[in-house]
């Protein structure tokens, strides 16, 4: 990041830079790029190059609060100086910004932008370095590096939408960063990659890849004090933030450097350790959500609320969205964020002993008579079992009131299951993911999750099977993602499958999920099954739910049901009909309005797939 940026653009062309401030070059000079909405909508564009772009995200990365009414004008507006800045046609006389889709696709070269000047250059180098031309590898890969001027888009960064994209950008410099200086430390080079490796440490303290690079150059480079004492260093802090041990490879890194000379020995292969008590981010298809993730973001950010509740049925990405929170959080919990699933990969609920001795184990919390060998029985034992399962929720109270830190709990069956690992003091936070409602926890605050706008279900299609055939038949994307009910595993699965079967036309596929007895038997990719997630839903549900499911999927294929009608198909009452109509939204089985409406005027939607699961269970 110390050299004179690289720049590519043909004569006459506009070259855009992200790496660094959003900066626009013509000829050398640089120009104007307007108000900071024109910026913001700009960016947004160019962090997505020759992919669509729905309005609704361009909207969120400039009104991230209260959009106007005149939003979509004032967007067009702003695309209009896009396009101007851009050059009214690009390659073969294309149009430079396509509106179609619900959104607007920039197309732009390699030879324009750095990002994909990067990306090209980052894949060259890697692999010259597969062939084993080590010195090409390292010449490809500095010439990426040189592009990287700063953190990217650092002036827009006050956007959320804009922020997340400029994370993504950072990491990927960081991982050809990390590619680099191994490469130079397998050259016998060590020496140019210890001071970029040391600033970048010290902005990335927890990425023991760099860590592991700059212990490489120091030792290579005759410094083996300063080589252990990084190593030193990251123990102290590892088990400070996360409570945790640095990984074998990295241990054994340091060990081999205790007693020797400046034997060369390459550090980890290129992959990041991801801690079980530093939640990842999400995979790139997470898509969408951007209000539900700025609440979530504000009301834990804030310390206000110690317990937030995500509801939502089975695929509705609720793991993914707190997961990305919690991602994001990582400054405002300064003791680690950890995350533990409720249940098995069968579906049954784990016993008390079983969590209390997993968030032990993360957080480095013992009780006086536990261990996680004595946790072994699923109900916590009698005598000794009973008394080291109490002993270890002690020690885990004691810690969370010393402690600020993130607890995401997965998948939680219902309310007995957690109320013993709530915080009773300190500044914990617990992030609880749940199908049903929870109704029993008090104080919490619940965000439940709709499905995918269409503009949100067609963007998450469109990372899984391309831009390019996504915009081929609109039409049929739009029927794909509305037969998949905006549930985000459906639409996943839907894209997975039709990155194999790639020549399968998405009209066909949007026909065969329109066909209600077949639609289950389609999201399917390889071994993950839609119709599975739906069941272990289903088996949440009390005998009397599942019956009164069933009546009422029938009345949702138009559109929804009303009070009137479900009393109708079940034959009862009205207030019969109110209570379980009710236990089914608090199960998460069936959705009403978001706003205050009587119980007579309310329209009630039973999801797509459910109901089409629903059907195929009780024949109805």
């Amino acid at each position: 990041m110390t050299r004179p940026p690289v720049r590519t653009a043909p004569p006459g062309a506009v070259y855009f830079s992200l790496l660094g401030p959003l900066t626009a070059r013509l000829d050398g000079h640089e120009l104007p790029l307007g108000p900071r909405k024109q910026r913001l909508v700009l960016a947004t564009l160019l962090s997505r190059p020759n992919t669509p772009v729905p309005v609704e995200v361009l909207t969120d990365a400039v009104w991230p609060d209260d959009p106007p009414r005149t939003a979509r004008k004032n967007l067009q507006v702003y695309v209009s100086a896009a396009r101007t800045l851009l050059g009214p046609a690009g390659h073969e006389g294309r149009d430079r910004v396509v509106h179609g889709c619900g959104g607007y696709l920039l197309r732009i070269a390699e030879g324009e932008l750095d990002t994909l000047r990067f990306g090209s250059l980052a894949r060259a180098g890697r692999a010259a370095a597969g062939r084993g031309d080590l010195a090409g590898a390292a010449r490809l890969l500095r010439e990426a590096l040189d592009l990287w001027e700063g953190p990217p888009l650092n002036d827009l960064r006050d956007s959320a939408g804009v922020a997340e994209e400029a994370g993504r950008l950072e990491a990927r410099c960081l991982t050809v960063y990390e590619d680099w200086a191994e490469t130079e430390i397998e050259l016998g080079r060590p020496a140019v990659a210890v001071d970029g490796l040391r600033d970048l440490v010290e902005r990335h303290p927890l990425r023991e890849r760099l860590r592991a690079a700059w212990m490489n150059s120091l030792h290579q480079s005759g410094r083996q004090a300063e080589a252990l004492a990084v190593y030193d260093d990251y123990r102290q802090l590892m088990a400070r933030e996360l409570g945790l041990e640095p990984s074998p490879a990295m241990t054994a890194l340091y060990r081999s450097m205790l007693g020797r000379g400046r034997e060369a020995r390459r550090p980890a292969p290129a992959r990041e350790a991801v801690s079980p008590a530093a939640p990842p981010s999400c995979t790139a298809a997470f898509t969408g959500r951007p209000g539900e993730l700025r609440d979530l973001l504000e009301v834990l950010g804030c310390g206000e609320e110690r317990v937030v509740v995500v509801s939502g049925p089975a695929g509705a990405g609720k793991s993914a969205l707190a997961l990305r929170a919690a991602h994001l959080l990582a400054d405002r919990f300064p003791d680690g964020r950890v995350r533990v699933r409720v249940r098995r990969e069968d579906g049954t609920t784990r016993s008390r002993a079983e969590i209390l001795a997993e968030l032990g184990r993360l957080c480095g919390v013992a009780g006086n008579a536990a261990s996680p060998g004595n946790t072994a029985s699923p109900e916590g034992g009698a005598g000794g079992d009973r008394a080291a399962t109490a002993a270890l929720a002690d020690a885990w109270q004691e810690w969370q009131a010393r402690h600020r830190s993130l607890v995401v709990l997965d998948d939680v069956p219902d309310e007995a299951s957690v109320r013993g690992l709530l915080s009773r003091s300190g500044k914990c936070s617990v992030l609880i993911t749940a199908r049903g409602q929870l109704a029993g926890l008090a104080p919490v605050h619940r965000i439940a999750l709709p499905a995918l706008a269409d503009g949100e279900a067609l963007e998450l299609l469109g990372k899984l099977i391309g831009a390019g055939r996504l915009r081929a038949d609109p039409g049929a994307a739009l029927r794909i993602v509305r037969a998949c009910g905006g549930l985000p595993l459906a639409v996943e699965v839907s894209g997975m499958r039709l990155a194999v079967l790639r020549h399968l036309p998405l009209a066909e596929y949007a026909d065969r999920l329109d066909d209600p007895s077949a639609a289950l038997d389609e999201l399917v990719a390889g071994d993950v099954s839609v119709r599975h997630r739906i069941a272990s839903g289903w088996q949440d549900l009390a005998d009397g739910d599942r019956w009164v499911l069933g009546r009422l999927a029938g009345l949702a294929e138009d559109g929804g049901f009303t009070l009137d009608r479900a009393t109708e198909a079940l034959g009862c009452g009205e207030r019969a009909a109110i209570r379980a109509v009710e236990s089914l939204i608090d199960a998460g089985a069936v959705t009403s309005p978001a706003g205050e409406v009587t119980a007579h005027a309310a329209l009630y939607e039973v999801p797509r797939l459910l109901g089409l699961y629903a059907h195929e269970r009780e024949g109805v």
